[in-house]
Parts: structure tokens; sequence; C-alpha cells
């Protein structure tokens, strides 16, 4: 054994009430905290996109925060897809769409 983590690369799609709550930077706050590269931005649809990579675990772990939300944010749905990696390290906030 390697004691290397696959890394995984997913597109996030979060539905429900997510915008004008706090939801971004919570999201930012919380993929640092995992060490997640990525971005997140607000869609014109009233959905939350994001893009996270990192290894499997953290990604498990950035999906529970994704249902989960900030306080006021009410999440009625999140869609994955498998995705390229970020080209940039970090995990930042990328203009509405």
């Amino acid at each position: 054994m390697t004691g290397e983590e696959e890394i995984v690369s997913l597109r996030f799609r979060i539905e429900g009430f997510v915008q004008a709550v706090g939801y971004r930077n919570y999201l930012i706050e919380e993929a640092r905290k995992l060490g997640l590269s990525g971005w997140v931005r607000n869609r014109s649809d009233g959905t939350v996109e994001a893009l996270a990579s990192g290894p499997t675990k953290a990604i498990e772990s950035f999906f529970t925060v994704c249902a989960r939300g900030p306080e006021g944010s009410r999440v009625a749905n999140v869609q994955m897809e498998k995705a390229e990696p970020p080209q940039e390290k970090g995990f930042n906030r990328r203009p509405s769409l």
C-alpha cells in the first residue's frame, strides 16, 4: 500500500434556497479546511455550482457539507458528475453565470 488516496474531481449542482444566505462563503471555508482545489459560483437559475478536486474521503465530506449548507439555507438536492480537475490550486469564488 502506497498510502496515497485516489484524487477525484466532481462538479456539484446544489438546488434549493442556496443564494443570498452565505452558501458560497460556507463552501469555500469548508473546502479549504478539507484541502480541496476548485471553485464555486452562483448560477442564474438560482442554483449554486461547484467544482471540487481532492482525495476521495475529502470529496465525500464535501458532499455532506454541500447537502447540509450553512444556517439559513435549505438544500433540496445535490447533483454530482465527474469532471476534469481545476487548473488552479486552492478553492475560490468564480463570477456568477
